[in-house]
C-alpha cells in the first residue's frame, strides 16, 4: 500500500476526475484498482490530493508526449527505462520498457538496457545517451566534458535541453514513487541484515 492516503472518486473534481474517467471508467481506483497496464494505479489516486502538483505533473507528460518534440522518441525511451533502472524504480523501469517496445525498440534492446555499456546493441549516439542517463542519475548531473561533447556530437541544443528535462523529470518520479511506495515500488527494501546461523548474532569479523 502507498505511505498516503488515496483520493477516492467521490472526492474529486476537474482534470483530477476526467483523469480517473480515462483511465479507470466507472471505477472508484482506490475501492477497486488496477490499469490497462497491470498496474494497481495508485499513483494517480496518491497524488490526486493536491490537484495542483497532479497538474503539474500532468503539464509534464504532455510535454514528453508532444509529437512537436525533436528528440528521437528511441532515445527518449532509453534514456527513461536506463534512468528507472538506474535509480531502482521498478515503476518506472517496468513502464518504459513497454514504451520502449511502442518506440520499435528491439527486445534486444530493452534486455541489454542494464548492461548497455558491455553491449554491442547500442550505436555511438545511443551509448552517449545512456552515458549521459548515468551521470544524470548516479552522478547527480556531474557530466564529464568529454561525454557532453559525445552528445553534441549526435544531438543539436535544443534535443539535449529536452533529454535533459525528460530524462530528469523521471529521475524525479522514480524517486518520488519509492519514497512513497506508489505503483511497482510498493516494496521493502532488499538490502536487510541476514542472520548468522545459530543462536550468537554479535559475531564480528573485526
Amino acid at each position: 500500500m502507498p505511505r498516503l492516503r488515496q483520493v477516492p472518486r467521490a472526492e474529486v473534481s476537474g482534470s483530477v476526475e476526467r483523469m480517473y474517467d480515462m483511465l479507470f471508467g466507472d471505477r472508484d481506483p482506490v475501492a477497486e484498482p488496477g490499469t490497462v497496464t497491470g498496474t494497481p494505479g495508485d499513483w494517480w489516486t496518491v497524488f490526486a490530493a493536491v490537484p495542483e502538483i497532479f497538474d503539474n505533473c500532468l503539464g509534464g507528460f504532455a510535454i514528453y508526449r508532444n509529437p512537436e518534440r525533436l528528440l528521437d522518441p528511441q532515445l527518449r525511451e532509453l534514456a527513461q527505462t536506463r534512468v528507472g533502472w538506474a535509480i531502482e524504480s521498478q515503476f518506472v523501469y517496468s513502464q518504459h520498457a513497454k514504451s520502449c517496445r511502442t518506440a520499435g525498440i528491439s527486445e534486444e534492446k530493452i534486455a541489454d538496457i542494464p548492461s548497455w555499456s558491455t553491449s554491442e546493441l547500442f550505436s555511438p549516439l545511443e551509448r552517449a545517451v545512456l552515458a549521459y542517463t548515468d551521470a544524470l542519475a548516479l552522478q547527480h548531473g556531474r557530466v564529464p566534458d568529454g561525454l557532453f561533447d559525445a552528445l553534441r556530437a549526435g544531438l543539436s541544443d535544443h534535443e539535449i535541453l529536452e533529454l535533459t528535462y525528460i530524462t530528469s523529470l523521471y529521475l524525479m518520479h522514480g524517486v518520488m514513487s519509492r519514497a512513497l511506495r506508489t505503483e511497482f515500488d510498493d516494496r521493502d527494501d532488499p538490502i536487510v541484515e541476514v542472520p548468522a546461523p545459530g543462536e550468537d548474532q554479535s559475531f564480528r569479523i573485526n
